[in-house]
């Protein structure tokens, strides 16, 4: 629930496009972390931890991308929304685009697959059940899409929405400037594993 680029990609989803755009990218979210939970579970991390290279490699082209990320937003902020008549944007995304740019955003996070794995080294006995196994998939997509959702639903209401188009270029240019911050903070940390 900590603020970082998927918070900052689904809550400018929301208010700028639709409360149905930002639950898709919720959605994203949600299916980019049972991704990252499955691939824990199969023993990423022990492959990670052994070839230490790929780890860095995974780490400075995700970084790349939420630095574009931010770059775009930055890019956009001057540019004004064009609103119908309810006060909602009239340009909507396709559903479908904003649910791979929250999946896209997710994965490129590959520090979220190591939290997975560390957390279920710590709590999950050496072997364990299919059963188990996709019980903690749903239960990363209930936590991950469930948090997004809300974010995305509380975001997309005309309160926040006005203040926001209030604000629009001093938010879009601090939300680029975060989420290339963030970028940049995972590619510096690339060498160090």
């Amino acid at each position: 629930m900590s603020p970082g680029p998927s918070f900052i990609l689904v809550a400018r989803t929301a208010v700028t496009a639709s409360r149905m755009d930002g639950i898709a990218a919720a959605a994203g979210m949600g299916i980019g972390g049972v991704l990252f939970a499955a691939i824990a579970l199969l023993g990423l991390h022990v492959v990670l931890t052994n070839v230490p290279w790929l780890y860095m490699v995974l780490k400075a082209a995700g970084g790349a991308y939420l630095i574009y990320l931010g770059y775009r937003i930055w890019r956009g902020a001057a540019q004004p929304l064009a609103l119908g008549q309810d006060g909602a944007p009239r340009q909507r995304r396709q559903l479908g685009k904003s649910f791979s740019l929250g999946l896209v955003t997710q994965l490129s996070n590959p520090k979220t697959a190591i939290v997975y794995a560390s957390v279920f080294t710590a709590f999950l006995p050496p072997s364990f059940s299919l059963v188990l196994a996709l019980v903690l998939a749903l239960v990363v997509f209930v936590i991950e899409a469930g948090w997004y959702a809300v974010v995305a639903v509380a975001l997309s209401s005309q309160r926040p929405r006005a203040w926001y188009l209030r604000y629009k270029a001093w938010i879009d240019r601090a939300a680029g400037g975060v989420m290339a911050a963030l970028g940049g903070k995972l590619i510096w940390s690339a060498p160090s594993l």
